[in-house]
């Protein structure tokens, strides 16, 4: 569980720093540092997934060559995924509706304008990926893959993903209003018990990239769009950490694979 920790502080302690090496780099060819553009912004969002999925990776080195096994991207029982995946659904949206209703939260997101959505068209397909592809996988592959696995070992699960859940509703601040910190929180460890039950990461970045789709196309005021896009991001997502998952190939369950 100690590894958990240094996870977190060497993945995001890179994201940092790479992040001021980006803005250096950026001021060198004339962007402000006080209000870096979209492509700065959008670089540093990119390599924090990057640096996640580095160093939950290196971590998990310390037990041996990790495999897709560690870090649960095996096939699940995909009928009861879906349920799965449907009740915590409800249950988060539940939850920021009341939440919202009850502190009067009306404040919208800005990370999307920030990336520079609004920009040329090859913005606005930076900012999808990164947001609906990019950002479901490093995040899961990080938190619930590694994280919440590895702080399982000490406590048991439920300590594990209320704390999980808790930093990854933390991480949040600054890109989402800081009102949806709390949802945020709720969110997260709900993908954590979705883990759990079904003992698969892949219907947490199905969820992942179902509810950034839907969040980012309600952001910008799209109506038709939303729908493809959240079969295309999740579609994409799955696709993607499939070709991670035979990367780094299958070998008998470790430690961290999640028990059934």
């Amino acid at each position: 569980p100690w590894t958990a920790p240094l996870a977190f502080l060497t993945g995001f302690g890179t994201a940092i720093f790479g992040g001021i090496v980006i803005a250096i780099v950026g001021a060198s060819m004339g962007a402000s540092l006080e209000d870096p553009p979209p492509g700065v912004t959008l670089a540093g969002t990119g390599f924090q997934n990057v640096a996640l999925i580095g160093a939950a990776l290196i971590f998990a080195c310390l037990a041996g060559r990790p495999s897709a096994d560690d870090f649960g991207l095996r096939r699940p029982r995909i009928w009861r995924s879906i349920g799965r995946m449907i009740l915590v659904c409800l249950g988060f949206y539940a939850f920021a509706f009341f939440w919202s209703l009850a502190l009067s939260l009306d404040e919208a997101q800005t990370l999307p304008d920030e990336l520079g959505i609004e920009g040329s068209t090859l913005n606005l397909v930076l900012v999808v990926i990164l947001i609906t592809v990019v950002a479901p996988i490093g995040e899961e592959m990080f938190f619930r893959g590694y994280f919440f696995a590895a702080l399982r070992n000490w406590h048991g699960w439920l300590p594990a993903a209320i704390i999980t859940g808790i930093v990854f509703g933390a991480i949040h601040i600054g890109s989402a209003p800081i009102g949806y910190t709390v949802p945020l929180a709720v969110f997260g460890f709900g993908l954590c018990v979705l883990y759990q039950r079904t003992g698969s990461l892949y219907p947490c970045i199905a969820l992942h990239a179902l509810n950034n789709s839907l969040a980012l196309g309600l952001t910008q005021d799209w109506t038709w769009q939303i729908a493809p896009l959240m079969a295309g991001a999740t579609i994409a997502a799955l696709t993607l950490a499939w070709l991670l998952g035979r990367m780094l190939g299958s070998r008998v369950p470790s430690a961290l694979v999640p028990a059934h």
